[in-house]
């Protein structure tokens, strides 16, 4: 059980890079964004879906590391 909270976490971790990256190369000035809706251009037509999700996608990520810690302490 602690091995799912490993991975857990890093996937929290990971999904969480990678939305603050797209965040800072807008903010830098590194990629472009015409839009203004902090996800650069070039990330937007492959992983549109990736972005549009991201409410969903950590919230079931902090209710499964929540689980798994009650599981793992309890």
């Amino acid at each position: 059980m602690q091995d799912i909270l490993v991975v857990l976490v890093f996937l929290a971790v990971l999904f969480g890079g990678v939305y603050w990256y797209a965040g800072y190369s807008i903010r830098s000035g590194f990629a472009k964004d015409e839009n203004q809706n902090f996800i650069p251009d070039a990330w937007e037509d492959k992983f549109n879906w990736f972005f549009s999700s991201k409410v969903l996608i950590m919230f079931f990520l902090g209710i499964a590391i929540g689980y798994t810690i009650a599981k793992v302490i309890g």
